[in-house]
């Protein structure tokens, strides 16, 4: 490739660490390729003259890790960012994959489903703000209804809204 095709972090090309690392699964099978490390994520990516990666909580943190597994995780990628100069512009939480958010996270039938999916989000944006990210990224992948009878929908927008104030409120009071 010729250097002017060659990308550099001035470039600034980022990649979700769900995107570099997915698995092969699909909803008809199991996972067809081992699961990549989020710190060998970060040192082939700058390899390649990527500027920063991005991710989900749980692909950097599987879900239900305790504490100070979380902390040792979050200290090896890091590390990982200062070594290779990534950076981490946006983040974002898993509220779909695992089967507790079957009915959604914010719009869930079950309060205590939309608490958890609550303080879950905080912790990541936390996360978040921590790494640098000025980019938080609210997907509602499960947000909604497989059928008419699953869900209310003006008492889920509902939800939503009170869900996205009270996450607001929370971003302006820490600052971020």
């Amino acid at each position: 490739m010729t250097e002017r095709f060659t990308p550099t972090p001035a470039d600034r090309f980022t990649f979700g660490l769900w995107t570099v690392g997915w698995r092969g699964n699909d909803p008809f099978g199991d996972a067809t390729r081992p699961a990549l490390d989020p710190v060998e994520s970060v040192e082939r990516l700058a390899e390649l003259g990527a500027h920063g990666v991005t991710f989900h909580d749980d692909d950097l943190i599987p879900f239900g890790s305790d504490d100070a597994e979380r902390a040792r995780l979050i200290g090896r990628f890091k590390d990982a960012l200062d070594r290779t100069g990534m950076k981490v512009p946006m983040a974002t939480t898993n509220l779909f994959t695992h089967p507790v958010f079957k009915d959604g996270g914010f719009t869930s039938n079950d309060r205590d489903v939309r608490r958890f999916a609550l303080r879950k989000v905080i912790r990541n944006i936390d996360l978040a703000a921590e790494l640098g990210a000025k980019t938080y990224v609210a997907w509602g992948g499960r947000e909604g209804a497989e059928s008419g009878g699953a869900k209310d929908v003006r008492v889920a927008l509902d939800r939503m809204k009170e869900a996205f104030d009270l996450l607001g409120d929370y971003v302006t009071e820490q600052g971020y």
